[in-house]
C-alpha cells in the first residue's frame, strides 16, 4: 500500500527593497516604493502589492 507524504507549506519568498526596486514587475511603481518600503525589511509580493493599494486609495489632503 502506497503512502503520501505530507507536503509543506511553502512560505512566499520575501525580498529586500534594493531587491524589488530592480524587479520588472513594479518598474512603473519604483518611487512609490523607495518611499513606502523600509531599507531593513523584507516584503513578499503580497504585502507589496498590499502596500501600494493601501496607498493609492487613501485619502487626498
Amino acid at each position: 500500500m502506497a503512502t503520501r507524504r505530507k507536503t509543506e507549506a511553502k512560505e512566499a519568498p520575501a525580498f529586500s527593497k534594493e531587491q524589488l526596486l530592480t524587479f520588472a514587475k513594479y518598474r512603473e511603481r519604483r518611487d512609490l516604493l523607495g518611499v513606502l518600503l523600509e531599507d531593513e525589511q523584507r516584503y513578499t509580493y503580497d504585502e507589496v502589492d498590499a502596500l501600494m493599494n493601501d496607498f493609492m486609495k487613501g485619502k487626498v489632503k
